[in-house]
């Protein structure tokens, strides 16, 4: 099993964004993905500084992967999509299906990221067809829907599961941290860069719900599926992905990836694993036990 970062889900300032990168080329990882892919209008860095940093880190031998957004809304963002697509050098993870056309258009095999909403075997054919070797799960797959892909006897790209972090439930047109501050979307003073872990939301009696995270809500708790990583193998989930964070993130990755070198079984430090259970998201499932709500 191999250990990826997935790309940055926050709204960092551009110097910390590169010092993090910087250090993040030194973590023991297999692959590290880049790119901006929530918002187009979060500019700290431009398409043209993201595919730099990619080929920096690639001169170093590291596999990386550019990201493309999970919504796109102007013409300008397919603009921003083509440079990505046609970078010259590091595969592309596609996060809506405009990116998938430019992609398939010219015969470059892609990663599929974890927005493309892939539910059945027959989409996931469609997509190998059109150049798919990797898909990123979407954050509700478990263990149930890869049983389903692996009963068809049928070859299958490789799959790729978030391990760590919040995950992303949702995007949307309108802006929920604009809102949630009063502010217009389009006059939002990019605020988002004041929450470098998403702006916490609770429920009315007080309690952990979500993250919003500009057009994104994510979830609350972090998701652990450390515990989980034998299982994930021998489910044929061959890379391990973790989101990263403000702190910590150099700590997740050296525990993960001892786990994965030395069979170490990692004890739980997230508050979620539900999804991959086929249960509520939020819960906590141990895997002797009934799920736990939360």
């Amino acid at each position: 099993m191999r250990l990826t970062l997935g790309p940055l889900q926050y709204f960092w300032p551009r110097g910390r964004v590169l010092a993090f990168y910087r250090e993040a080329s030194g973590w023991p990882l297999d692959v590290i993905y880049l790119g901006e892919n929530v918002c187009s209008k979060r500019r700290e860095l431009t398409t043209r500084d993201w595919i730099d940093l990619a080929h920096e880190i690639a001169d170093g031998g590291r596999e990386v992967v550019l990201c493309s957004l999970a919504l796109l809304e102007a013409e300008s963002e397919l603009a921003s999509l083509k440079r990505l697509v046609e970078n010259g050098r590091c595969r592309v993870e596609a996060n809506d299906l405009s990116a998938v056309q430019m992609l398939r258009e010219r015969g470059l095999r892609f990663v599929g990221g974890p927005s493309l909403n892939v539910y059945n075997h027959e989409t996931l054919r469609l997509l190998m067809d059109d150049g798919l070797e990797r898909l990123v799960l979407g954050v509700e797959h478990g263990r149930a829907l890869i049983g389903e892909f692996r009963a068809r006897g049928v070859p299958l790209p490789e799959f790729e599961i978030a391990v760590w972090g919040r995950l992303p439930l949702s995007y949307s047109a309108r802006c929920f941290t604009a809102r949630a501050l009063d502010l217009a979307k389009d006059d939002c003073g990019f605020r988002c860069i004041d929450y470098p872990d998403g702006l916490p939301l609770a429920s009315r009696d007080g309690r952990p719900f979500l993250t919003i995270n500009g057009i994104s809500v994510q979830t609350a708790g972090h998701c652990d599926l450390g515990p989980e990583l034998e299982e994930l193998r021998a489910a044929g989930i061959g890379l391990a992905r973790i989101y990263p964070q403000q702190d910590g993130t150099a700590e997740i990755v050296a525990r993960f990836r001892e786990a994965i070198d030395h069979g170490a079984v990692l004890a739980r430090q997230g508050e979620e694993n539900g999804y991959w259970y086929g249960t509520s998201g939020m819960d906590l499932v141990e895997p002797t036990q009934p799920s736990v709500p939360r």
